[in-house]
C-alpha cells in the first residue's frame, strides 16, 4: 500500500506449498507465489512478464516526474479499486465458461466470449482477459500475440488457464504477453485473488496515465477561459517560427485586448469580468480555423497564432473576429447584457530570419496603434 513501491512486482519463492499458504501470500499482494523447487524456465518467463509491467509503470513515472518540472500539477488519483472489474472470459468450453464466470460473479461482472460477441463488447471495453490454452478456433497463444499487438489492448491483463502437465505451453503464454497463469483445476479463491492483483495493477497504470494527462492539460491551460496558456504559446510559436524560417512559409499572430476591461470589473464586479473572459475565449475558439491556436496572454490579451498564414489573410481573420465580439452582446449574468469590443494587432514573420520577441514586439506596437486609434479596430505592423 506505499505509494512509492507500489509499482514493484512481488514473487514469493518459497517451500510452503499448501493452499491456505498460497492464497495467504497472493491476499498480501504477491504478484505471484511459486512453491519449490522452482523451474527455471517458468520463473524466468513469470519475471519477464512482471518486468514488462515495471517497464510500464517506471516510465509513465518519469513523464509524471518530468511534467511536474515543467510545471504540471499533481492531481490525486481518481480510484476505481472498489468498482466491479468487466472481465472477459475466452473459453470454447461453454461449461467452463459458465464456472470461471459463476466464481467471479458479485465481486466483478463477467462476460463470456459469445455474450460480449452479441453485444459488441471488446477487448478494449474490460479490464481484463481470461483465456483458455485449450481453445481450438480460439487459440490462446495466437489470441495473447494478438491482443499485445494492438494499441488499445497492449497493456490489458490477460489471465491464462493451463492444464497441469502443459507447462511448454503455459511459458509459452507468458513469453507472448499472458500476464498471469491459472492451473486446472481453478481454485476460486486463487482466481479471485489473481484477477484481484492483475485488476489492481491495471488500474494502477490507469490512474497513472490519467493523472499524467490532467496534470499536463492544466499546466498548459488557462482555468479560466479554457485557451492554452502563455507558456504553451510560447513554445508552441517558437517551434511555428522555426519551421517557418526553415521552410519559407509564413506564420501571422493577432494580439487582442479586450476594449475598456477595465470599467466592466470596476462597474460590474470582478464575477462580470470573468464571464466576458470565459465568453470571449470561447467566441475565439470558435471561430478560428482547426490549424490555428488561440491562446490567453494574460489578463485580457489574446494571442492567436496563424501557421501558414499571410498578413493580408491574418488581417481578415481579425477583422472577422473583431465583428464576432462586437455583434452580439455578453451576458454577464442575471440576464443582463454587455456590449464588448475588441481591438487588435497583427505580425507576420518573414523568413529567412525572424524572433518570437520581435514578431510579439511588433503585434503589441499595432495593438497600441488601434487602442490609440479609438479602439475596436485591427492594425498591421509598421516595419521600418
Amino acid at each position: 500500500n506505499d505509494p512509492r513501491t507500489e509499482h514493484i512486482p512481488i514473487v514469493l519463492v518459497t517451500a510452503l506449498n499448501e493452499r491456505e499458504d498460497r492464497l495467504r501470500g497472493l491476499g498480501a499482494g504477491a504478484d505471484d507465489f511459486l512453491t519449490k523447487p522452482v523451474n527455471d524456465l517458468q520463473l524466468l518467463s513469470r519475471v519477464r512478464a512482471l518486468t514488462k509491467y515495471k517497464m510500464v509503470a517506471d516510465e509513465l513515472r518519469k513523464r509524471e516526474a518530468s511534467g511536474k518540472r515543467m510545471g504540471a500539477v499533481d492531481i490525486a488519483a481518481q480510484g476505481r479499486a472498489s468498482e466491479p472489474a468487466r472481465i472477459l472470459v475466452i473459453d470454447e468450453n461453454e461449461r467452463q465458461a459458465r464456472r470461471i464466470c459463476r466464481y467471479l460473479e458479485g465481486l466483478h461482472r463477467p462476460i463470456s466470449h459469445a455474450e460480449a460477441t452479441q453485444l459488441g463488447i471488446s477487448g478494449s471495453m474490460v479490464d481484463l482477459m481470461i483465456v483458455s490454452l485449450q481453445n481450438e478456433k480460439l487459440d490462446g497463444l495466437r489470441l495473447c500475440a494478438y491482443f499485445r499487438s494492438l494499441e488499445s489492448t497492449r497493456d490489458l491483463p490477460i489471465l491464462v488457464v493451463a492444464e497441469p502437465d502443459d507447462e511448454k505451453k503455459a511459458v509459452r503464454a507468458l513469453d507472448l504477453g499472458a500476464s498471469d497463469i491459472v492451473i486446472k483445476p481453478i481454485d476460486s479463491e486463487e482466481l479471485l485473488a489473481r484477477v484481484k492483483t492483475q485488476v489492481r495493477k491495471k488500474r494502477y497504470l490507469d490512474a497513472l496515465r490519467a493523472r499524467l494527462d490532467q496534470s499536463m492539460e492544466l499546466a498548459v491551460t488557462d482555468q479560466l477561459t479554457g485557451l492554452h496558456n502563455r507558456r504553451y504559446m510560447r513554445v508552441q510559436l517558437e517551434s511555428f517560427v522555426k519551421r517557418a524560417n526553415m521552410g519559407g512559409q509564413p506564420v501571422s499572430i493577432l494580439l487582442c485586448d479586450i476594449d475598456h476591461f477595465k470599467k466592466v470589473n470596476d462597474i460590474h464586479g470582478h464575477a462580470a469580468g470573468d464571464e466576458v473572459l470565459r465568453e470571449f475565449g470561447r467566441r475565439l475558439r470558435e471561430n478560428i480555423r482547426p490549424l490555428d491556436l488561440a491562446c490567453r496572454y494574460g489578463g485580457e490579451e489574446f494571442v492567436v497564432i496563424m501557421p501558414e498564414t499571410s498578413q493580408d489573410l491574418a488581417q481578415q481573420a481579425g477583422e472577422r473576429l473583431r465583428q464576432v465580439m462586437a455583434e452580439t452582446a455578453f451576458q454577464i449574468g442575471r440576464g443582463d447584457e454587455l456590449k464588448v469590443t475588441m481591438s487588435g494587432g497583427v505580425s507576420t514573420i518573414t523568413p529567412p530570419e525572424d524572433a518570437i520577441e520581435a514578431l510579439l514586439k511588433r503585434a503589441d506596437d499595432a495593438l497600441y496603434r488601434a487602442k490609440s486609434a479609438g479602439r475596436n479596430k485591427i492594425e498591421l505592423e509598421t516595419i521600418l
